[in-house]
């Protein structure tokens, strides 16, 4: 099966989708070593596209075993592909919605039977799209909040148990987007991920007896224009820190959030729908 194509960022040929190719995802130098994540089992959200995608192939650079699961059962296998040909590892897939708390279970069984433990969930998968607020139909607003919130929390909560029944420690890392300003033209999405932080917060402190550590990352823009730094950032920023997360090196974090924005929580703002007139300033 062919590799889905991806820009680079900073590569502005048109029709093509934005990020990074697969050729990046396999052969960029990364900040740890090549060996850091062997023995340890990873289930993945969303990890066929994006950075789920970008994920998947770090952490199987890094030697763990990786599932990783979503709706789009061509893209799962795409990833799946690209990593068995650019690294030479295979990973499983599972092809499932985590609006169904059953296929959660399921898929959490999976990820134990095929590598015989579960070490990292990463809660990636999600949907939501831009609209003013005043104009969410009910099937829009339930649909966003069921993946967003409920399928993060099934994952979440069928992870922990899974634990907790084998008497082993586990680590769940939430990604959720910038929203500490609030999220103009994605208030679905803002709602919804906010309730995960503090769904985090709360439950790092309950599963802590149980060795279970709950954190989220807040990538802010990936791959856009307009930050601080005057540079995009890309998927492989949030995959390491996934990996930081997970590792050793962060034994004694739990209930945070580590904000990956390259400085646009201090300066900007998201409108993915772009600026109202009625916000734009005329020229003096």
């Amino acid at each position: 099966m062919a590799d889905t194509p991806h820009r680079s960022a900073g590569d502005d040929t048109p029709g093509e989708p934005w990020g990074l190719a697969d050729e990046d995802l396999a052969g960029r130098p990364l900040a740890y070593r090549d060996d850091l994540l062997a023995g340890k089992t990873f289930l993945v959200s969303g990890g066929g596209s994006g950075i789920g995608r970008a994920i998947a192939y770090v952490c199987a650079r890094l030697g763990a075993d990786v599932m990783i699961c979503g709706r789009d059962a061509t893209k799962l296998a795409e990833t799946q592909t690209g990593i068995q040909n650019r690294i030479g590892r295979e990973i499983a897939t599972m092809p499932m919605t985590v609006r169904d708390p059953d296929a959660v279970k399921r898929t959490v069984d999976a990820t134990h039977t095929r590598f015989g433990a579960l070490d990292t969930l990463v809660n990636n998968g999600g949907g939501q799209f831009p609209q003013a607020a005043i104009d969410f139909s009910v099937a829009g607003w339930l649909a966003v909040i069921d993946t967003n919130l409920n399928g993060a929390w099934y994952m979440m909560q069928a992870a922990a148990q899974h634990w907790r029944a084998v008497s082993r420690p586990g680590n769940i890392v939430n990604i959720v987007p910038n929203a500490w300003r609030g999220m103009p033209q994605m208030a679905h999405t803002c709602a919804a991920r906010a309730g995960v932080i503090y769904l985090s917060k709360s439950v790092s402190t309950e599963w802590a007896p149980l060795g279970i550590r709950v954190n989220c990352i807040s990538p802010g823009c990936i791959g856009s224009e307009g930050l601080p730094m005057q540079q995009p950032g890309d998927a492989l920023d949030i995959a390491q820190a996934v990996v930081y997360l997970s590792a050793p090196t962060a034994k004694f974090i739990t209930g945070e959030v580590l904000v990956v924005d390259g400085g646009n929580n201090q300066h900007g703002e998201a409108r993915p729908a772009g600026k109202p007139d009625d916000f734009k300033v005329p020229d003096c």
